[in-house]
């Protein structure tokens, strides 16, 4: 059997040309298909990352009848006996009460309808973390006006200056990063942070301020220091309306809430919603997402007759379906991009036994068996596909890790239509996982397949019309 692996290895570098092009059919069969599939995947759990982990969380506790009828008249006690249950489980990360409702927002001539959200400013950094968030930077046109009196910029980031107007910013890189700037421009890039900085700061627990999402403070044409104006109805039915100062905006990665969130200290919240001791919801983020509804069945146990305790499944149906809809039709994409692989690998691999049929009727008729000589050529085959299926593997290997820490951002319509659906405009790549292995293995079951006819030729092989080319 040794024998044979060496006489295989050896026939397939007789003939490098050959050898090279089956190979590479293989090798971009897999690569794509790798690449593909991580995209599909990584922007699944962004999107579930974005509108989930970073707010709602993957469970909530709340009152029965809440998700039927988010009304602040269901809300419920929570107390601290509550809370230390939850997080006793094995599998909360962790849980945070809010007050969350509903309320028109105003400023001077402008309103809009915004959701309210009542939080523990120390206990939120460990959910959302709006702290992180808080908007540093913003590049309105006078500012920009300002930045280019400075005849010295290069014309190339004049024009990328020009093109993020009224873009915000939450830290010094991710404006470096977009302005194309280097850390050898370091005058220039404080230059441009000392004119576009913006004041903010972070709730305190004490706080009778708030913070605004940056999209609905450009919408309200509100910046830090100026204040808002909330109306709406409190607890049973009781009016609610106060004016507060703006502390800080911040930029939520979700655009769906970046346009209507406005945060206040949960103390205020139950104050201007006439609450005590209540709260709507307890969100909760997990160690493991996999063990999600064995966690949620655990939790629904803590007190059956007046809560309930919600997957961002059934809180959220409509991302569920949109990821199960757009999951079916890139598995039907992927079988169809199977099918031309495949047929491209068949072709590649018919050529090459064409190429070669007169070699092997002369190998038969000098007394090697059919059977021996189909063995060769199947070892052959599974040659060319571990070679095309692991350099594809490698090579999409450093593809995966850079597209999933530097995520492609899409621009222009295309961007424009994901932040109608209310997602950001990007397409991270998911690393390794089972799906990475998965399609080296059905690549290679391909290889094998387009093998069988080829092999199944040999064996019925009629040496004279081999000798003679047919």
């Amino acid at each position: 059997m040794k024998d044979i692996f060496k006489i295989a290895w050896r026939n397939l570098w007789r003939n490098r040309r050959r050898t090279t092009i089956t190979a590479a059919s293989i090798f971009f069969a897999i690569f794509f298909a790798i690449c593909m599939r991580s995209f599909q995947l990584g922007t699944y759990d962004f999107m579930i990352k974005q509108l989930i982990e970073a707010y709602t969380g993957y469970l909530q506790v709340q009152q029965k009848d809440y998700l039927d009828d988010p009304s602040i008249d269901n809300a419920f006690e929570a107390s601290p006996e509550l809370l230390k249950k939850i997080n006793s489980d094995p599998n909360v990360k962790v849980a945070v009460p809010r007050i969350e409702s509903f309320a028109l927002a105003s400023t001077g001539n402008l309103s809009k309808g915004v959701m309210v959200s009542g939080i523990s400013p120390e206990q939120e950094r460990k959910m959302s973390n709006p702290a992180h968030q808080l908007v540093r930077y913003r590049l309105t046109s006078q500012k920009i006006a300002l930045i280019l009196q400075d005849k010295s910029i290069p014309a190339e980031t004049v024009d990328k200056i020009k093109s993020l107007e009224n873009q915000s910013f939450i830290s010094k890189s991710n404006l470096m990063t977009d302005l194309g700037l280097t850390p050898d421009d370091p005058l220039l890039l404080d230059k441009i942070c000392k004119l576009t900085t913006m004041k903010g700061r972070y709730l305190q627990a004490d706080d009778q301020c708030v913070l605004i999402s940056d999209l609905l403070s450009k919408y309200l044409k509100a910046n830090v220091g100026d204040s808002i104006v909330l109306m709406g109805q409190g607890y049973q039915g009781v009016s609610a309306a106060n004016i507060y100062p703006i502390c800080g905006i911040v930029k939520l990665p979700s655009p769906e809430l970046d346009n209507k969130l406005v945060y206040m200290p949960i103390d205020q919240a139950a104050t201007f919603f006439s609450l005590t001791g209540q709260v709507t919801s307890i969100a909760i983020n997990l160690k493991n997402t996999d063990a999600m509804k064995e966690t949620q069945k655990r939790l629904a146990y803590l007190d059956p007759v007046n809560l309930s305790v919600k997957n961002w499944e059934e809180m959220n149906p409509t991302l569920k379906q949109q990821i199960q809809g757009d999951s079916e039709s890139g598995k039907v994409f992927l079988a169809v991009l199977y099918i031309i692989i495949f047929f491209g690998v068949f072709g590649t691999v018919q050529m090459m036994i064409s190429e070669r049929w007169r070699e092997f009727g002369m190998m038969v008729a000098i007394g090697m068996k059919r059977g021996k000589l189909a063995l060769i050529v199947a070892i052959e085959m599974l040659f060319l596909g571990f070679i095309g299926a692991v350099s594809g593997m490698l090579l999409a290997s450093p593809c995966i890790v850079i597209g999933h820490y530097y995520p492609y951002t899409m621009t222009g319509e295309m961007a424009r239509m994901y932040q109608d659906m209310g997602f950001a405009p990007v397409m991270p790549m998911a690393l390794f996982d089972s799906y990475f292995f998965l399609q080296g293995v059905v690549i290679f079951l391909m290889v094998i397949l387009a093998s069988y006819l080829p092999i199944r030729s040999i064996m019925k092989l009629n040496v004279t019309q081999a000798l003679h080319g047919n």
